[in-house]
């Protein structure tokens, strides 16, 4: 499959149960680019950048969460690589600043 890039929001119980650490974990586990952050509203944002497959994959992922977490809804849409680059320099997956 070719590469896509993957911009997502995760609504729910997914801040304070680990699940920035969970994404960063499964994102690495499956070779893909990309970053993870909380937002003041109590949602995550994340942006997936790899095969697509795996980024289908990692979505799934997104959807259970960690045990502790409780996700109410994934919203997916088309990333592009200006959101890549917000990284940090020289990583390929980074846990960013709230927003």
């Amino acid at each position: 499959m070719s590469d896509v890039i993957a911009h997502v929001i995760i609504r729910g119980r997914v801040q304070g149960v680990g699940y920035r650490a969970f994404v960063e974990d499964e994102a690495a586990i499956r070779g893909l680019e990309g970053w993870v952050r909380n937002r003041r509203d109590g949602s995550v944002e994340a942006l997936f950048a790899g095969d697509a497959e795996e980024v289908a994959m990692m979505i799934e992922a997104c959807q259970r969460g960690p045990w502790s977490a409780q996700v109410d809804g994934v919203d997916q849409k088309e990333g592009t690589r200006e959101m890549l680059a917000q990284r940090r320099t020289g990583a390929k997956f980074s846990v960013l600043a709230t927003v």
